[in-house]
């Protein structure tokens, strides 16, 4: 322990010095149990929209993986003029193959603009969070992938 006294109850330890309550912490605000509480809701309250924002993610992105093999076995087992069954909620319904590989495209499609736009939007969050516990801001957090075409300008310029 500090200073040799050896108690829990030495200056600038234990809930109060947490709270900000010890001399020289923040002024009268940061004395003031309402502030206290009011801090703590709004950091419980963004730490559970981040929360939020990852498990719906991880949700999303299930889906998408259950559509990509979906479209793989229709890929791989059915005959381009076929039929498939497809589940909507609880009924079987017998769908086209090839409208059946289209609709799971474009849910695809939504399923990953959704997802990235759940990202871009995690960040933000997460940072609002960190701001609020009086944290730096992540570095590196806000890089985005590079494209394709980004890919083939840097490969041309590379090659001469």
């Amino acid at each position: 322990m500090r200073g040799g006294g050896g108690s829990p109850d030495a200056p600038g330890t234990g809930p109060a010095a947490a709270a900000g309550t010890r001399p020289g912490a923040g002024g009268a605000m940061a004395r003031d149990p309402a502030f206290v509480l009011r801090y703590l809701a709004e950091v419980e309250e963004l730490a559970e929209d981040v929360l939020a924002a990852r498990q719906q993610i991880v949700d999303l992105d299930a889906k998408r993986n259950r559509n990509r093999e979906a479209l793989r076995a229709l890929h791989r087992d059915a005959e381009p003029d076929g039929k498939a069954m497809v589940c909507f909620g609880d009924m079987f319904v017998e769908l086209p193959t090839a409208q059946t590989k289209e609709m799971l495209r474009k849910d695809q499609e939504s399923l990953d603009e959704e997802i990235n736009n759940l990202r871009r939007e995690l960040r933000v969050k997460v940072n609002r969070l960190f701001e609020a516990q009086g944290k730096p801001e992540l570095k590196g957090f806000n890089l985005n992938p590079m494209t394709a075409e980004d890919m083939k300008l840097i490969n041309r310029i590379l090659e001469g």
